[in-house]
């Protein structure tokens, strides 16, 4: 069945593309990562421009972060307080981020910056959670010793002055580094239409040291207003929002974000963190492969 998009100016295969709303809010519930770093690359990939992909995905992981947010906090999951943080600095890293948008694609670089980043953004942070996860893995197996216990959170985020308590999630630190973290993810959902979920997570346990009970539905709560205030802000700024991609997207999402609360709730987490890096790692492959390899013809010309 095929359905006409009107800003991507093309056709595509609608249950196609709720299949891949439904995956990417599978993955929503099982890690709190939005899905969005998922979403945008196979939409490009499947043929649709990367700055429609961006600014669509956005408003696509909102629905599925609301379905999320509604399953941890019935399970008392989330940290409204460091998520009313995050929120903060989302908000303010959105308008930077639509600044630097616009600024890209008046030099005509935005799609390649969009494919250059993801490439560094999921090798990297994809090779640092499959070492963590192997690591993880070997030790609850007893091939090797556990390692040393880190401190709760990063030595520059314990410098930080005007420190809060945040009672769920077991710290006491400055709120400005939850802000700065906010901000990033918000320039991050700009520029590439991610709820910031695969950098947010990582960085809520490590540089933090949140409580691994509260991580995954207090970033599904800050990506939820985070990306919908990108959207408004695409929506208003660089007119990419194509409604109907996103409302196919939105259809499979939703459903797919409570499967995969349910299922996180009983597998074990550092085998769920093994298959997330594999599949960001695979995803970065996909996108470096696809910058670096040269069609047969760059100008092709059919005949009908």
């Amino acid at each position: 069945m095929d359905l006409y998009l009107p800003i991507a100016n093309l056709s595509v295969n609608a249950l196609v593309i709720v299949a891949l709303g439904a995956g990417v809010g599978l993955l929503s519930g099982m890690f709190g990562v939005g899905g969005g770093f998922l979403t945008t690359p196979l939409l490009i990939v499947y043929g649709i421009p990367p700055t429609v992909a961006a600014a669509s995905a956005a408003s696509q992981v909102t629905g599925a972060s609301v379905s999320g947010v509604f399953a941890y906090f019935r399970r008392d999951g989330v940290d409204v307080k460091m998520g009313g943080v995050l929120v903060a600095g989302g908000i303010i890293g959105s308008f930077l981020g639509a600044w630097l948008f616009r600024l890209l694609q008046a030099l005509g670089q935005i799609d390649t910056t969009i494919a250059v980043t993801y490439v560094l953004l999921l090798g990297s942070i994809g090779g640092l959670m499959l070492k963590e996860s192997i690591e993880a893995i070997r030790v609850t197996r007893g091939a090797i010793p556990a390692p040393p216990r880190r401190r709760r959170h990063h030595p520059l985020v314990a410098s930080l002055p005007f420190r809060m308590r945040f009672y769920r999630s077991g710290l006491y630190i400055s709120p400005l580094a939850p802000l700065l973290l906010g901000v990033a993810t918000g320039v991050l959902t700009i520029l590439l239409g991610i709820g910031g979920g695969f950098v947010l997570v990582p960085a809520m346990i490590y540089l933090l040291g949140m409580a691994t009970q509260v991580v995954v539905g207090t970033s599904l709560f800050q990506i939820l207003f985070v990306t919908a205030a990108a959207t408004m802000v695409h929506a208003t700024t660089t007119k990419a929002v194509d409604i109907v991609l996103a409302g196919l997207l939105l259809l499979g999402s939703v459903a797919g974000a409570q499967i995969g609360a349910r299922f996180a709730a009983k597998a074990r987490p550092e085998y769920l963190r093994l298959a997330l890096a594999i599949m960001v790692l695979l995803v970065a492959i996909r996108i470096g492969l696809g910058l670096g390899w040269r069609p047969d013809e760059i100008y092709t010309v059919e005949l009908s």
